[in-house]
């Protein structure tokens, strides 16, 4: 009874997989996706070949019904009988998780915790991973600034504790070893260039400005003057809001650039490659100050006279921009500038005043 099936299906099987390639690909599965469908988006993607054959097996393995949506990553040249497997139900599908540039520890445990499932505790338990701090010599709690922003694909069932390590693991494939010869020529540990791009990255918001903007952070680290960055007041205050107010400034905090000279402990986000490139290879410019305007650009300056100028033009153009009914929410390419929030008495100062 059985014998002609049987027969049958090595026969539909293996005359489907004659065509196959190979390589791993994504296939996307929307809701309510019948086999039909499923072999269309199977063949789109170069998985499977002979559609008709594929539908064919899958029926005589008794299975036809509606198959659960996500991403998937299979394999081309595998088996039909691999295929079907990842697809009932849903055991193939990764989760795809996209880690911005700029995207603190928090942001990235709050961003795993959504896509993956994982829990709060696990993620809390997995930045803080001695094993972890101690290979990449991060002297802090956590990872933060060493969990490379870039776009993942986890497959189903990945911990906490797996999908850091593979972001870990993929900064230091991105680091490079020229890099690490640099360091005596700045000099600077990397915790500590990663710690300035990580500033860096949160105050760039044109891709020109990163080398001149660590060059302004360097010079008033040789000159032993105060970094007196938002972005590091932010972090000490454990939030991400678009102006900080000048009672704020206050906060006792060695994350607090405003109270603390030198850099912060360690770094305050994950800075990308462009970002960690800027703090390694800094602009020859003079620059000790800077500060942001609502179209993303800063203007930069030598001296405290200069810049309380352009402060004050910075501040017209806030004012301004808020006129025009701006007033809610964060500025479309600047979160961080001290001229819009001075009003007329405060007088400007460091690289964001």
């Amino acid at each position: 009874m059985n014998a002609k099936p049987i027969g049958l299906l090595a026969v539909v099987a293996t005359l489907g997989a004659c065509a196959n390639g190979s390589g791993v690909v994504k296939v996307v599965i929307p809701p309510g996706t019948s086999l039909r469908v499923a072999a269309d988006s199977l063949a789109n993607s170069g998985v499977i070949h002979a559609k008709p054959l594929f539908r064919l097996y899958a029926t005589i393995r008794g299975w036809s019904a509606d198959i659960p949506a996500g991403t998937y990553a299979l394999r081309r040249g595998a088996g039909w009988e691999t295929i079907l497997s990842a697809l009932r139900g849903g055991k193939g599908r990764i989760a795809v998780v996209t880690v911005p540039e700029g995207f603190s520890v928090a942001q990235i445990a709050h961003l795993l915790e959504t896509k993956l499932g994982v829990s709060a505790d696990s993620m809390r338990a997995a930045v803080s991973d001695s094993e972890l701090l101690h290979q990449v010599d991060d002297p802090t709690a956590t990872l933060e600034g060493y969990l490379f922003p870039d776009t993942y694909t986890f497959p189903q069932g990945t911990t906490a504790r797996e999908a850091v390590r593979a972001m870990v693991r993929h900064f230091e494939q991105v680091w490079r070893p020229e890099w690490t010869a640099r360091l005596d020529s700045i000099p600077m540990s990397r915790h500590d260039v990663l710690t300035l791009a990580s500033i860096v990255e949160k105050e760039a918001k044109l891709p020109e400005e990163r080398p001149v903007i660590a060059a302004v952070y360097m010079n008033r680290l040789r000159d032993g003057m105060l970094l007196e960055s938002d972005p590091t007041v932010q972090y000490a205050l454990g939030g991400h809001e678009a102006r900080v107010l000048d009672r704020q400034l206050r906060v006792d905090s060695p994350y607090n650039t405003y109270k603390h000279k030198g850099l912060p402990p360690g770094p305050i986000a994950s800075p990308g490659r462009a970002s960690i490139v800027a703090a390694l290879y800094p602009a020859r410019v003079p620059y000790k100050y800077f500060v942001a305007f609502p179209d993303g650009h800063h203007e930069f300056r030598l001296d405290l006279a200069a810049h309380r100028v352009a402060a004050a033009a910075a501040r017209r153009a806030w004012d301004a921009w808020y006129a025009h009914g701006h007033s809610g929410g964060a500025p479309p390419m600047a979160d961080t500038t001290r001229a819009k929030k001075l009003g007329g008495t405060a007088p400007a100062s460091g690289p964001g005043r």
